[in-house]
């Protein structure tokens, strides 16, 4: 067998270049892209991080440049887990938080800690594709639990808690990757009593808890409420996705020990200088200020996408409402496959992402996902303007 055809086999036949074409799309010029999750460059802090860029150099000097801990610099462990302490009232220290490379990274390690060939994993259905395609290479056997308005279908949890191969669930319950939606704190509750009777780890993903333009930040399901789970979270988008810095936090520091063995096998450690340059910037500045305008930004990007969906979008489509975050959900009229219309739209210089590679088993999906983050409200009437007329003509 090729080397090739091993890969193929081993991601189960799974399109894995997806991301890379999503990127593609959105980095064309030419093309009004809704398909990455990619936040607006204007909230970028550049003359901030210049700042810090220089100060940090002059103060630390070659310790910014030199080999570091896996867990990661202990100062920005610290504040993460100050952060949490004073939102939550816990009592977290730097041992309860490792940086990582992009939260992205833990997708990898998590079932790299858990899975044999044939574990399970419960999922949302549609969940994140990023996830999924990490969690594809040890060959789990996947769980789906349906999506609702008000959070995951909670007798579809129990049942799937109940198979003796379950070794964790991974969830997204605030503005959740793809749909927009939030778990209601009822639901979230419910969620949390259902895992401690099954005694199930859960891994709660916060990559967009910050965005909130809408209502109040829900409770957590895991951190805080039960010790046997992990918070992932990123700076990706409150401060700059290209240092690739994100966290894992968790009360229970043995899993975190193990975390991060598996992660200095992977890496050594994170990025030593873009670790120094967040610190430096989170604490010389008012980073809730500039997270206070990336949502006023987002705001207005999202209600100018929702107008325009309800402008353009012909009857018998329908589109999540998300209370923050960076994406909208549509489902498009009954008949229709959004992989097909996918080549269509890029024809016409619109891109968005077809629903197909967030769910564990597509058939004849019929959902995409929009990003608003990245397009100003002009551009984002042309491309919804331009995607519903290709809806229209497809319907005929």
């Amino acid at each position: 067998m090729s080397i090739s055809s091993m890969v193929v086999d081993q991601y189960r036949g799974k399109e894995v270049t997806f991301i890379a074409q999503i990127l593609q799309t959105a980095v064309n010029k030419d093309i009004i892209s809704f398909a990455g999750g990619l936040p607006n460059p204007i909230s970028f802090p550049q003359e901030a991080l210049k700042e810090s860029a220089n100060r940090i150099i002059d103060t630390y000097g070659s310790s910014a440049f030199q080999y570091s801990n896996t867990e990661g610099l202990k100062a920005l462990r610290e504040f993460e887990a100050d952060k949490l302490n004073k939102k939550l009232g816990l009592h977290l220290d730097a041992e309860n938080v490792v940086i990582t490379t992009g939260s992205q990274q833990s997708m990898d390690i998590i079932p790299k800690l858990f899975i044999n060939p044939g574990d399970g994993i419960i999922v949302e259905n549609p969940s994140y594709l990023g996830a999924l395609q990490a969690f594809d290479y040890y060959r789990p056997t996947y769980y789906p639990v349906d999506l609702h308005e008000d959070g995951l279908d909670l007798e579809q949890l129990e049942e799937a808690l109940q198979h003796d191969n379950v070794k964790f669930a991974y969830l997204i319950p605030e503005f959740q990757n793809p749909t927009g939606i939030s778990y209601t704190n009822e639901n979230r509750a419910e969620i949390t009593k259902l895992l401690k009777k099954y005694n199930c780890l859960v891994i709660e993903d916060d990559p967009y808890g910050e965005l909130r333009f809408e209502g109040e930040h829900g409770i957590y399901v895991g951190l805080g409420q039960y010790e046997k789970s992990a918070l992932l979270g990123t700076f990706s988008k409150s401060v700059t996705p290209g240092m690739r810095l994100g966290y894992i936090v968790s009360e229970d520091k043995e899993l975190l020990r193990y975390y991060a063995a598996v992660k200095e096998n992977s890496d050594l450690h994170t990025n030593i200088f873009a670790q120094y340059l967040i610190w430096d910037y989170m604490t010389h500045n008012d980073h809730q200020k500039h997270i206070d305008e990336i949502v006023d930004l987002y705001r207005s990007q999202a209600n100018a996408m929702l107008q325009a969906m309800e402008k353009y979008f012909p009857e018998g489509t329908t589109f999540t409402h998300p209370d923050g975050g960076m994406f909208i959900w549509a489902t498009l009229p009954e008949g229709m496959k959004s992989l097909d219309l996918f080549p269509k739209a890029v024809e016409k210089l619109v891109a968005f992402v077809p629903g197909d590679p967030f769910y564990v088993h597509p058939e004849n999906v019929r959902t995409m996902r929009l990003n608003f983050t990245n397009a100003s409200p002009e551009m984002i009437d042309e491309g919804i303007h331009r995607l519903g007329d290709l809806i229209k003509e497809e319907m005929k």
